[in-house]
């Protein structure tokens, strides 16, 4: 199966309906096979709570893109050499954790990007089959690019974020943006209502598109989600599907 493409993943945004990926959190060949091929049209290794081995991304990207959906991971933490080495190891999309401010985003889709868009180190790598590729993944590579929306600065300093040119979509991290108010799951709490009405008028406002996890695979969920605006939507993560899944009968 042709795997979905950046460029596909950015015309279903740009036409204002939403896509739908999912997160990887065990580090297994056979169940990125699985995920890849569950429908979805990216779906992210979550290097930020997973527990992944740099030498097992090429294959689980290689998975994830055999089944059709978009390879993509969600970084540990926003530095040079992190973005470098998913990028280098077949990524197609980065999602980056803990953006506050507009100079960290524009620093990390420098390090996504080969010049003259970016300053990523041009080299062989599995990425470009080990220069087998190397002039038409060069030519072609222009990863996409979401930042998560995870703390009350973020907030405050949301229209420069969001007009740092290479952003695709926003992703709002409501446990972490709480805490960082000191109203750590207060989701109803007005201060944290506020700062979500703030985030989704700059969504507007900028025309980039926002989004959100919903962890718990309920559909219902999701299909809110989408009445509410939000476009970029990641559904469950591998090991919340299988506990949903394996339970005893009658237990």
């Amino acid at each position: 199966m042709k795997a979905k493409t950046v460029e596909d993943i950015r015309a279903t945004l740009k036409e204002g309906r939403a896509t739908i990926g999912s997160w990887m959190q065990l580090p297994n060949d056979g169940v990125a096979e699985i995920m890849g091929a569950g429908g979805f049209d990216w779906v992210a290794l979550d290097l930020e709570h997973g527990r992944f081995a740099e030498d097992q991304l090429a294959s689980l990207f290689r998975a994830i893109a055999m089944g059709g959906a978009l390879p993509c991971a969600r970084i540990g933490q926003v530095s040079a050499y992190a973005v470098k080495a998913v990028m280098d190891s077949g990524a197609e999309g980065v999602v980056l954790p803990m953006i506050e401010t507009a100079e960290l985003l524009r620093d990390a889709i420098g390090w996504a990007n080969f010049p003259p868009r970016g300053t990523r180190g041009v080299g062989y790598s599995r990425a470009n089959l080990f220069g087998k590729n190397f002039d038409p993944y060069r030519e072609r590579i222009n990863p996409l690019v979401v930042a998560q929306i995870e703390h009350i600065r973020a907030i405050e300093n949301i229209d420069a974020i969001m007009t740092v040119p290479g952003l695709d979509a926003i992703m709002v991290g409501p446990y972490d943006l709480s805490a960082s108010m000191g109203l750590t799951g207060q989701f109803d709490h007005p201060d944290f209502a506020a700062a979500l009405v703030r985030l989704s008028e700059a969504s507007r406002r900028h025309g980039v598109p926002s989004g959100l996890h919903v962890v718990q695979p309920e559909p219902a969920r999701v299909e809110a989600a989408i009445r509410e605006g939000h476009q970029f939507i990641a559904y469950g993560v591998d090991a919340v599907f299988l506990w949903h899944g394996a339970r005893r009968p009658n237990s």
